[in-house]
């Protein structure tokens, strides 16, 4: 647990701290993939609350919604349709499920 902390304060602070600018036409795209990257780790605290955590299924669901999402971001603008918003809905209502999961779980400690 504190290994995956100390990782996320790590990553938070090189990407603060690293001048990274992503294009404009990529905004779309790496929205919905931060979106679906977050709700597969608030997935992963709270399969690891719940101790039923297997790393195999965070690491394939972190990399599949991933793609899933930007995938259909990308097929949305090949069809002159917002289908990103499809996936920020979807990915959107999880993270805050997983997040009630979780404040519950901690509340009753």
């Amino acid at each position: 647990m504190w290994v995956a902390l100390i990782g996320l304060l790590m990553g938070v602070a090189l990407g603060l701290l690293l001048p990274v600018k992503i294009p404009v036409v990529y905004s779309k795209y790496m929205s919905v993939a931060v979106l679906a990257a977050l709700d597969s780790v608030f997935g992963g605290i709270r399969a690891s609350i719940e101790d039923n955590f297997d790393n195999a299924i965070f690491l394939s669901g972190f990399f599949s919604n991933i793609l899933l999402a930007a995938f259909l971001a990308y097929i949305g603008d090949q069809l002159g349709v917002e289908l990103y918003l499809a996936a920020v809905l979807v990915f959107g209502v999880r993270l805050f499920q997983n997040l009630a999961v979780i404040r519950r779980h901690l509340l009753k400690r």
